[in-house]
C-alpha cells in the first residue's frame, strides 16, 4: 500500500463533536455523486480542486491577473472579477494571492499526511471514546483510497467512522466497511421519485446499501430534516420504519440550515434553496418525539 498513496481532500476538521461518539477528527473528502440542493458543502461536489473567492480580503494587488494565463481575471475600481467560464483552474492566481482572496479548495493529501494529523489528538479519543471520521462530499467516491486510510487508521487502534449517502457500488463500500467501527448513514427522502428531485438520484441503490451495512456493523441514520421536502409525516414514520428495521443504533436529526449559503457566492454559484426556512426547535422536538414513539433512540445534531 505504502503512504505515498494520495487522495483529494477539502478539509481536515479536528475537535468535531458531530460526526460520531466522543471528539473526533473529520477528513472531509472531496468529489460527490449527488447534488443535494440545501447541501452546506457544496465545495465538496466536484472531484477536483477549485477556486473560492473572499472578495472582502482583496487588495486589489493585480497579481492574481497578471499571472492568470487565460486571462480570465480583471481588477477595477470596484474590485476583482473572475471569468469563471474563461477559468480553466491552474490554480495559479490563489497561489501569488497574499491575502487569501483567492483561495484553492482541495488538495491531494496522503495517507501518511492524514494519519500524522489525525494521530495528534489521539489523547482526546482516548479519553472521550472517540476516533476518526471520514466525510464528504461522498468519501467512497474515493474508496481505495479511504480503504487504505481507514486500515491504517485501525491499524493505530483509532476508532473509525465512515459518514456516506450510500450511492456507491456495494463492492466498494464492503471493502470500506472492513475497517469501520460505525457508518453514519444518510436517509434523505423514503420516496424514490422524491429523493431524484431533491438529490440528482434514485434512492434505491441508497437503500439496498443501508440495508447490506447494516448486517454487517453498527450503523447511525442521519435524517436531514428539509422544511417542505421531507418533513412530512409519512416520510418521518418511513424514515422511523426503516431505523426499526435495520436495528440501528439511533437516528440523528440534522435540522436544515443556511450556514452553507455563502459559499455558492464564493464557487460562482446559484444557492438554489434560497426561499427556505430552517424548521424551528419546536418542530424539531416533535419529529424526534415521533420517531421515538415508534421505538427508536433520536438525538438532535449528531
Amino acid at each position: 500500500m505504502g503512504n505515498s498513496l494520495k487522495g483529494l481532500v477539502f478539509n481536515i476538521q479536528r475537535f468535531s463533536i458531530h460526526d460520531g461518539p466522543g471528539i473526533r477528527t473529520t477528513v472531509f473528502m472531496k468529489g460527490c455523486p449527488l447534488r443535494c440542493r440545501w447541501c452546506s458543502n457544496p465545495e465538496s461536489w466536484n472531484p477536483y480542486p477549485e477556486i473560492m473567492t473572499y472578495d472582502i480580503k482583496c487588495i486589489k494587488c493585480g497579481k492574481c491577473a497578471e499571472i492568470c494565463p487565460e486571462e480570465a481575471i480583471t481588477i477595477n475600481q470596484r474590485g476583482r472579477k473572475l471569468n469563471r467560464a474563461k477559468c480553466t483552474l491552474c490554480l495559479k492566481c490563489a497561489e501569488v494571492c497574499p491575502t487569501g482572496a483567492l483561495s484553492i479548495s482541495g488538495k491531494y493529501l496522503t495517507i501518511g499526511e492524514i494519519v500524522k494529523e489525525v494521530e495528534s489528538d489521539k489523547l482526546f479519543y482516548q479519553n472521550s471514546g472517540g476516533g476518526v471520521t471520514i466525510s464528504g462530499g461522498e468519501p467512497l467516491s474515493q474508496w481505495e483510497f479511504v480503504h487504505q486510510l481507514l486500515r491504517e487508521c485501525k491499524q493505530k487502534g483509532l476508532h473509525t467512522a465512515l459518514d456516506t449517502c450510500g450511492y456507491a457500488l456495494w463492492e466498494a463500500m464492503e471493502k470500506v466497511l472492513e475497517y469501520t467501527d460505525l457508518v453514519l448513514f444518510d436517509i434523505k427522502h423514503m420516496d424514490s421519485s422524491q429523493h431524484r428531485k431533491g438529490t440528482g438520484k434514485s434512492n434505491s441503490l441508497i437503500l439496498e446499501n443501508a440495508r447490506k451495512a447494516a448486517a454487517k456493523t453498527k450503523v447511525w441514520l442521519r435524517f436531514p430534516l428539509i422544511p417542505g421536502y421531507n418533513d412530512s409525516e409519512g416520510n418521518i414514520k418511513g424514515v422511523a420504519e426503516l431505523g426499526g428495521g435495520l436495528e440501528v443504533e439511533k437516528v440523528s436529526l440534522l435540522p436544515y440550515h443556511e450556514w452553507g449559503k455563502a459559499k455558492y457566492e464564493k464557487l460562482g454559484r446559484r444557492y438554489p434553496f434560497k426561499n427556505t426556512q430552517p424548521p424551528s426547535d419546536e418542530r424539531v422536538q416533535e419529529v424526534q418525539k415521533i420517531m421515538e414513539g415508534m421505538g427508536l433512540k433520536v438525538t438532535i445534531g449528531n
